[in-house]
């Protein structure tokens, strides 16, 4: 089990009554050194080479982040601040999970935690938005399909915010299945179910608008019968995680009811579809989380499901009415495509 960090994360500075802190990460790893002191290995991220920023992001927008250097605080967005080590920090953020997607591939370890920041599934080639400045898990995909040759890539983002940057960056590729659960009345506002890609890409962007309401079982519930079929029948050679907790019920921005119990649940799930279909590699990129001990949690019960070698998987599922008619209307949508349902 690896994992990415790195103290200079913490030099990006949002100021301080900003959710996106730096101390989100310090939290997270005082939580690694008491709790996962022995049994991870460290992986020592490195700046990403411009060819392979290049991959996402347009040279003039990676020109304005780098001059972001020569002010000692400005703005990339409204809502995305940037303080004169942050184009460190960002570069470093994409670098430690290409690092992290090499050791992978490498058989050096069989899954891998990038814990990171700032983070990505927000930003667009041209401009940084929703706190994200480049693209870790784009950049990521790009890379694995350009360097190691690979053909098929699942992104799944459990942030509760759409990753737009993301779905925006494969819409219309086969190469890249990007599956989201989030909740549409949150920012950026995006990935309603009839958002299903187009050109050679239709049906390979799966939106799950996510109830407000779900509990654990229920989210789960739904979970399970989407990421199960999904899985199945694509087959995927790799598969990125965006990893993020503000679906947490304490969580200031978001706005549900899910527990850290929820993150063990979706992490056990997801290693046992793997199970069925080769074992592809598994690669997780923090994303949001602002309530500190929340989102360090839930970290923790991921990490606990990746390095817990036992079988048996305890997993509480609850499919009701709202699970059914969702579930429903996502096939009904996606049975014309024949990616994942019939």
């Amino acid at each position: 089990m690896g994992i990415v960090r790195d103290e200079r994360f913490l030099g990006h500075k949002t100021g301080h009554t900003h959710p996106e802190h730096p101390n989100r990460l310090r939290t997270i790893y005082r939580m690694l050194d008491a709790d996962f002191a022995e049994g991870l290995i460290r992986i020592e991220p490195e700046p990403v080479p411009l060819e392979y920023l290049e991959l996402v992001h347009t040279p003039p927008y990676i020109e304005k982040v780098l001059k972001t250097a020569d002010q000692g605080f400005t703005s990339l967005a409204p809502d995305t601040p940037a303080s004169s080590m942050t184009y460190l920090a960002v570069w470093l953020a994409v670098g430690g999970c290409l690092k992290a997607l090499d050791a992978l591939l490498s058989g050096k370890c069989g899954a891998c935690f990038s814990l990171v920041r700032p983070p990505g599934h927000h930003a667009l080639p041209d401009r940084a938005g929703g706190f994200c400045v480049f693209n870790n898990l784009g950049v990521t995909a790009r890379y694995a399909m350009r360097l190691h040759g690979i053909k098929r890539i699942l992104v799944i983002d459990w942030d509760i915010h759409h990753g737009n940057g993301i779905q925006d960056l494969f819409y219309d590729e086969e190469e890249v299945l990007y599956l989201s659960f989030h909740d549409t009345f949150l920012y950026p506002y995006t990935g309603d179910l009839q958002e299903a890609g187009k050109g050679k890409g239709e049906g390979y962007t799966v939106n799950i608008p996510v109830p407000r309401e779900l509990e654990d079982a229920e989210y789960l519930s739904l979970f399970c019968e989407i990421v199960g079929p999904v899985m199945r029948r694509y087959r995927p050679e790799l598969i990125l995680v965006s990893a993020g907790f503000d679906g947490h019920r304490d969580d200031p921005i978001g706005r549900s009811r899910l527990t850290e119990k929820a993150f063990r649940g979706l992490t056990d799930m997801l290693l046992s579809f793997s199970s069925e279909v080769n074992h592809p590699r598994i690669l997780f990129a923090l994303e949001g989380g602002y309530h500190f001990q929340a989102l360090t949690g839930s970290v923790k019960e991921v990490l606990k499901a990746l390095t817990d070698k036992s079988e048996h998987r305890d997993i509480s599922l609850k499919r009701t009415d709202r699970v059914a008619k969702l579930l429903e209307r996502a096939a009904k949508i996606h049975k014309k495509f024949g990616v994942w349902a019939d």
